[in-house]
């Protein structure tokens, strides 16, 4: 008898790691930081245990920032609100991936500040 499409679950803490600190593309490279987890989240969701929920979390986070990102530049016009709106946006996309990139190597679940979850 022959076993087919068995996959076995692993706990890979650095992978999960890895997938919140590629958030930080943004910052290296211009882009990448929104394609790369999700490619990272799409590849191994089912293999990896807790990547589900921690990609879904990196990909909330970052449709959340997009949107405020929309919403800052139009506020720029009004009194330069936009304009902390974007400070903002850029220090909390540095610090919240670097937060629970160390959650998840300690095996905690993620907790992005202000995000909507769209998934």
């Amino acid at each position: 008898m022959e076993v087919i499409n068995q996959t076995t679950v692993r706990k890979d803490t650095t992978l999960l790691s890895v997938a919140h600190l590629t958030q930080l593309l943004h910052y290296v490279t211009g882009f990448g930081g929104f394609i790369v987890p999700l490619i990272i989240w799409l590849a191994s969701r089912k293999s990896v245990e807790g990547m589900d929920e921690h990609g879904k979390a990196i990909i909330n986070l970052q449709l959340s920032l997009l949107l405020y990102i929309m919403l800052s530049i139009p506020a720029i016009l009004l009194l330069g609100l936009g304009i902390l709106g974007l400070i903002a946006v850029g220090i909390m996309g540095f610090v919240l991936p670097i937060v629970n990139a160390v959650k998840a190597a300690n095996g905690e679940s993620p907790s992005y500040f202000m995000t909507i979850r769209f998934l």
